[in-house]
């Protein structure tokens, strides 16, 4: 064997050996080593933060939001909100879910028009509209310029989970006439579920909606 094929022989062994070391390490060890570090040390996050019921089934991310819809009548009606429920922001992006075991995510999207779009103000108009008349009841009236602005604008992603605690607590009364709960006891269930800011200064204090509609079917269950 001539030394140019010697050489080249010798070449093509090290860099397959290469291969093989380094597909071990980066294809086996180093992926079963993050894995492992994930599943002992952030378990929740590592599987998707999923979110349990009291039964222990999984009814969706906390990561990711969804609507509570009436079910539609036919294909091409426009979903109405189901009102036993605290509702999300506004999108067009989110999964629905009535607190069940699977919701589908379709497309996301935001609200991102300039402040004088005139269809961007036409959303905001009926949205506005339609929470008033969501959430008067006999004994609470809701007044346009109580409306936070969540409850009439999605986030940049469309898939936010969190609504403000002024969404929620403006949603307290109907939510607890149409179960047949105090409103105090649905007042307190939004109390513990509100999350203050990430570490006492960044974001802003929020409500996660599928933690605190699952805390309500329990309830209503209890």
């Amino acid at each position: 064997m001539n030394t140019s094929l010697k050489n080249t022989v010798r070449t093509l062994g090290a860099g397959l050996r290469a291969l093989l070391v380094l597909s071990v390490i980066c294809g086996i060890l180093y992926p079963l080593a993050v894995t492992g570090v994930a599943q002992a040390l952030f378990s929740t996050e590592a599987n998707g933060s999923e979110l349990r019921d009291g039964s222990g089934h999984t009814v969706g991310s906390s990561l990711i939001g969804q609507t509570y819809n009436l079910p539609k009548q036919n294909p091409d009606e426009t979903p109405k909100p189901d009102l036993r429920w605290f509702q999300p922001r506004p999108s067009n992006g989110l999964g629905s879910n009535s607190v069940n075991l699977r919701y589908s995510l379709i497309l996301s999207g935001a609200t991102n028009r300039s402040a004088d779009n005139a269809e961007l103000i036409r959303w905001v108009t009926e949205a506005r509209a339609a929470v008033v008349a969501d959430n008067s009841t006999p004994s609470f009236t809701v007044r346009p310029d109580d409306i936070p602005a969540d409850a009439v604008t999605s986030s940049g992603s469309g898939l936010d989970p969190h609504i403000s605690p002024a969404y929620a607590k403006l949603q307290i009364h109907r939510v607890a006439e149409r179960n047949g709960l105090p409103v105090q006891q649905v007042a307190e269930l939004v109390d513990e579920h509100t999350e203050g800011r990430i570490l006492g200064f960044m974001g802003e204090p929020r409500v996660n909606v599928l933690e605190l509609n699952t805390a309500l079917r329990e309830a209503g269950e209890g």
